[in-house]
């Protein structure tokens, strides 16, 4: 039996550790984007997040100042890149306030079928993402990119272009749909759901998938609220805020839809409320069709080939498909916004990273990220 000199042995006292700091990104797939996070690690354990944005900035409020009206439409679509109809929304919901433009009926319904559309494209791509994130590898990503492109080749059918369509105007939109966009929107909603289904089957049912993701980073329903956060993150606490339900814009008072909500506000239910706001989707785009007048213009008549604005302000939100999309906008008169500020949802919904990734393990950092679901266009302007 060896008996060891008492100089070496190590006792508690003897061992300290020095922490490791870990850079993520900004070229990682799993960052979602142009996005760096540096973790300071314990072992396995992170003890401090300091989250760096900036890469993809491109400077767009100040070159929306720079251009008329209709010029900016370009760049507000390039936002939120993966849902840049829904952004369209918000820029030309903003613009029409300012000038007090009436937008006809039937292109109200356009515009909230292809928000919609957006809002479910987005969350496709969240779940292909995320599932990639938790260790579905490829998976997840085909079966999302397989209701991506269909809905993408439609939106190339109604716009000219698939990813950045420019498609809404101040007043309306720019043409109507193509003759066949019934059946069309009906065959790509029974398409959609069975995408979801599918989604269902791989991820919600998968032991490995529910075992990473429940009671992973719960968020309160007053911690949810004093760090600002909203769309999803926000309602999986618990709190039924959708800004379509509690200030309803558009013809979003004529249409019956859930609020889907969580009662933990962990990676779970952030990646649940999803699903099912993608189902929501479904029946609100059903209820255009149903509801939408057959015919009848679909762009204001009335409005001068260069859009001159007086003075004035306004503040216009809108539910996002990452949450609360909000565009201040600021006119002094002439053909060009004096100012336009945008209110991201991702860069709010982020700024509660650190506090929701320390006391969790390095391996759990990425899926913590994956669930906010960010955008970087959105974060970085």
């Amino acid at each position: 039996m060896t008996v060891w000199p008492e100089e070496r042995l190590v006792t508690s006292d003897s061992f300290n550790t020095v922490d490791m700091t870990i850079n993520v990104g900004p070229q990682h797939p799993a960052t979602h984007g142009v996005f760096r996070m540096v973790l300071t690690v314990d072992g396995e354990m992170v003890v401090d997040c300091e989250p760096y944005i900036g890469y993809l900035h491109r400077g767009l409020e100040k070159l929306t100042e720079n251009h008329d009206y209709r010029q900016s439409m370009g760049w507000w679509d390039r936002t939120d890149y993966l849902a840049g109809m829904a952004c369209e929304m918000a820029y030309c919901m903003a613009v029409e306030k300012l000038g007090q433009i009436e937008v006809p009926e039937r292109a109200e319904y356009i515009r909230v079928m292809m928000v919609e559309l957006s809002r479910i494209l987005s969350h496709f791509m969240f779940f292909g993402a995320f599932g990639a994130d938790v260790g579905s590898f490829g998976t997840s990503f085909i079966y999302a990119w397989r209701e991506r492109e269909r809905i993408y080749d439609f939106f190339e059918e109604v716009s000219g272009d698939r990813m950045f369509p420019t498609y809404f105007r101040p007043g309306g939109v720019q043409m109507d749909l193509p003759a066949n966009y019934e059946d069309r929107i009906r065959w790509l909603l029974g398409s959609i759901r069975q995408g979801l289904e599918d989604f269902d089957g791989l991820l919600t049912g998968n032991e490995i998938f529910v075992e990473r993701c429940r009671g992973l980073s719960p968020v309160t329903v007053e911690e949810g609220v004093n760090w600002g956060l909203s769309g999803a993150c926000l309602r999986s606490t618990g709190i039924p805020y959708d800004i379509r339900k509690v200030e309803p814009y558009s013809i979003y008072d004529r249409i019956k839809f859930d609020v889907p909500v969580g009662k933990t506000g962990d990676v779970f239910d952030r990646f649940l409320v999803r699903m099912a706001e993608a189902w929501q989707s479904t029946l609100i785009v059903e209820q255009c069709l149903d509801q939408m007048p057959k015919s009848g213009l679909v762009l204001n008549p009335d409005l001068p080939k260069t859009l001159r604005i007086d003075e004035g302000e306004c503040y216009v939100r809108t539910e996002g498909t990452k949450g609360e999309y909000g565009v201040y906008g600021l006119a002094k008169g002439g053909n060009k916004p004096y100012r336009m500020k945008l209110r991201s949802p991702s860069f709010c919904n982020l700024s509660a990273l650190k506090k929701m990734v320390v006391g969790h393990y390095v391996a759990d950092a990425v899926i913590i990220l994956g669930s906010l679901d960010i955008v970087l266009g959105e974060v970085d302007k």
